[in-house]
Formats: structure tokens, sequence, C-alpha cells
């Protein structure tokens, strides 16, 4: 299944979109040794990206009832709790837990390959059409290198 927009960054993980519709989205990476910290486990960037994705898949889910496909999202706010190391697949789940013409406000968990918990995350995203910047700023600054 493809990501509902072109994300560098998350290709550059190796994430995959497992489902993505009515307000649920689940994500799957298996951890490598370049995304892991010093103790040899998931960098807490990395599993804070999983959690911030897919929420935002949650939040832009097509097939939500009362709602047609939304538009972009961004991240407004994000709370973490890590609950364990995690080891192996890690599989991220978001849920779309209420929305409003302009906000989203979802819940997420990342589980590693056991099925125990290691982070949990709730996240505030507002929907976008596009960013102000229309990506104009990272064309300049990669003209000039």
């Amino acid at each position: 299944m493809n990501f509902l927009a072109k994300i560098p960054f998350v290709d550059l993980l190796g994430m995959e979109l497992v489902s993505c519709e009515a307000g649920r989205a689940e994500i799957v990476l298996a951890l490598r040794d370049e995304l892991t910290n010093s103790w040899s486990v998931a960098h807490g960037g990395v599993t804070m990206t999983l959690l911030d994705v897919v929420m935002a898949h949650a939040a832009r889910s097509p097939n939500q009832p009362g709602h047609a496909e939304s538009p972009g999202v961004v991240t407004i706010e994000m709370k973490t709790s890590f609950l364990r190391a995690g080891l192996g697949r890690l599989t991220a789940r978001g849920t779309l837990l209420h929305r409003t013409a302009s906000m989203a406000f979802t819940e997420g968990s990342v589980v590693d390959e056991k099925g125990e918990l290691v982070a949990h995350a709730t996240g505030t995203f507002k929907y976008m059409k596009a960013l102000p910047a229309g990506g104009r700023r990272i064309q300049r600054l990669n003209a000039s290198d």
C-alpha cells in the first residue's frame, strides 16, 4: 500500500503502510542497526516518527464517516510516553479520536514483535491544503549547494 503523500524521510527509514482507512492506520518498520541508539534499541526519534506518521495517516484516512477525503495535515502537538525498549519489527497503529473542520485529535501506539507496548502518544493535527512556502524554501536551499 502506498503512503498518502510522498515523505522522503519515511522512505529513508523504510516504513511500510499496512492499512489506512476510516480513521485508522497501521505502519510497520523492521528495525535496522542504523536506526538504533547507543543501547542498540530503537532510537526515540524513530519511535516518535512512527507515531507521528501513523497518527497523521489516521487523521487523513479515506472513508471517514461524514467526511470526504482529507487534505494534508501538519503536526500541532504530540505527547509521547516510552514504556520499554523497541526491538525487532515495530508496528505502529493510529486512531482518529475526534475531528473538526480544521483539527484532528489522535492517539497512537507502537508495539514490538512480541506485541508488547513500546510507546504511546496523543497528537493534534491541523488540516491544510498546502503549506504557505509551497516547498520553495527547500528548493532554494538545494540550489545553493
